[in-house]
């Protein structure tokens, strides 16, 4: 009986020092599904890291940016991971604020990322956050429709070619609208369409020199074809709507297109919640023939605070839940239509991946087109396909989309919109000491 209690007191003694020598590493995330996910899944992390314990911080989105932005900046050392978006990386990379990933483990394949994404997460050819899931843009839009208006969609359309078959394809009497596009005001929302669509019209934010160009014919030509193409082919209300909204219509059978994030794919092709998921097809964002097409580029992705005292622990982490095992993980789980799309070039050469989703070369040819180095037409001083990645484009975005949105509301002029879009940006910009 003493020999049997020495020994358990041994083995507590031995749990609890070993308890005492885990190291514990702080995760701040977004309540998203894929994340949620992840969390579910983190008992194959533990097993294969016993001296790690994993401590979370689930956020919703805007309540995320906030508190992470504010922690780095403060060098406050609240968290050892944060899920950082691409618009964060460059910034806070050039800022001292992310430790590169260099040590991601012999089994990593970096390689492998879709160099689209990669770039976006890199500064100086070097990785500064590990991409959990990414996106672009496309069109969306009903083969059925498309086909009683004459039309056959090309898989890289023109805007001329879209214009036409939004006006062919409406049908008011049926409250059917040959296109939604976002209209609500701000930086991710009609913002990111926005500035997606005028780089394929040759736009751009500002010049070498930082000056910004609202003032430029090419902007003005963006904004007329979107609000006149809106006017004439749109729903109502389209001021209002966002992704979500645009979602519902679509579902709804209430859009003969739509363009936006590609990740919607699979929620427009999925029978239980759309109406119209035998019918519809995909094609890349439009373009004018300069050489860029109107689609952006987006990843949520783990990144590493500078101020973390358990660097070593965190990329271990940051590893596994960005490698290619684990999609093959949430692939035994889950089925293959669920694991995080865009981040691996090797996922969309999976016959497996490509029979549970086949929107997936259109996903991955749409990635593949944006360049976030080379986002426009004429050259420009910053990185970002539908973003500029300056700390002040935040609150520039905004304001900017709030004028646009008036403009599709038909409460301002297309030439007053540009006219204070140019006024605004110009004002910040000084301010901030772009602008001499």
């Amino acid at each position: 009986m003493r020999l049997t209690t020495l020994v358990l007191g041994l083995c507590t003694a031995s749990a609890l020092a070993f308890a005492a020598h885990a190291e514990s590493i702080t995760i701040a995330t977004v309540n998203n599904g894929d994340m949620v996910r992840m969390q579910k899944l983190t008992d194959d992390f533990t097993k294969k890291n016993p001296d790690i314990q994993l401590n979370w911080v689930t956020l919703e989105e805007n309540v995320l940016r906030e508190r992470v932005t504010t922690d780095i900046a403060t060098k406050g050392g609240q968290y050892d991971v944060m899920t950082i978006g691409t618009y964060e990386v460059p910034i806070w990379a050039k800022q001292g604020w992310l430790l590169p990933l260099d040590n991601l483990g012999a089994d990593y394949d970096t390689a492998d990322i879709i160099p689209a994404i990669a770039g976006g997460l890199s500064v100086d050819g070097k990785l500064y956050a590990a991409p959990f899931y990414g996106e672009s843009s496309f069109v969306m839009y009903r083969k059925d429709l498309m086909e009683k208006a004459g039309l056959t969609m090309p898989d890289a359309p023109t805007w001329d070619f879209i214009v036409d078959a939004a006006k062919k394809m409406t049908d008011r009497a049926n409250d059917v609208n040959g296109i939604c596009l976002r209209g609500k005001a701000g930086w991710g929302e009609n913002m990111a369409f926005l500035t997606a669509m005028s780089n394929s019209f040759g736009a751009r934010w500002f010049d070498e020199k930082w000056q910004p160009q609202f003032d430029q014919p090419e902007w003005k030509k963006t904004m007329d074809t979107y609000v006149s193409l809106m006017k004439e082919a749109g729903p109502s209300g389209a001021s209002s709507n966002g992704f979500n909204e645009n979602l519902a219509l679509f579902q709804q059978g209430k859009c003969g297109m739509w363009i936006d994030a590609t990740v919607a794919a699979s929620f427009v092709s999925d029978p239980k919640n759309s109406t119209v998921a035998d019918k519809v097809g995909y094609a890349l964002a439009p373009d004018n023939g300069l050489g860029k097409r109107g689609n952006w580029l987006w990843a949520w992705s783990l990144a590493i605070p500078a101020g973390t005292q358990k660097a070593a622990a965190a990329e271990k982490f940051v590893s596994w839940a960005t490698d290619k095992a684990y999609l093959e993980l949430v692939a035994s789980k889950e089925g293959w239509a669920n694991v995080p799309p865009g981040t691996r070039t090797s996922l969309y050469n999976n016959p497996e991946y490509q029979k549970a989703a086949p929107f997936a070369k259109m996903t991955l040819d749409s990635i593949n087109s944006a360049d976030p180095t080379k986002p426009t037409v004429k050259p420009v001083p910053y990185v970002g396909v539908q973003f500029v990645a300056i700390p002040q484009f935040q609150s520039l975005g905004t304001q900017v989309g709030q004028l646009f949105s008036a403009a599709l509301a038909g409460q301002m002029s297309v030439d007053d919109a540009l006219a204070q879009a140019q006024a605004t940006t110009v004002r910040e910009m000084t301010r901030a000491g772009y602008i001499k």
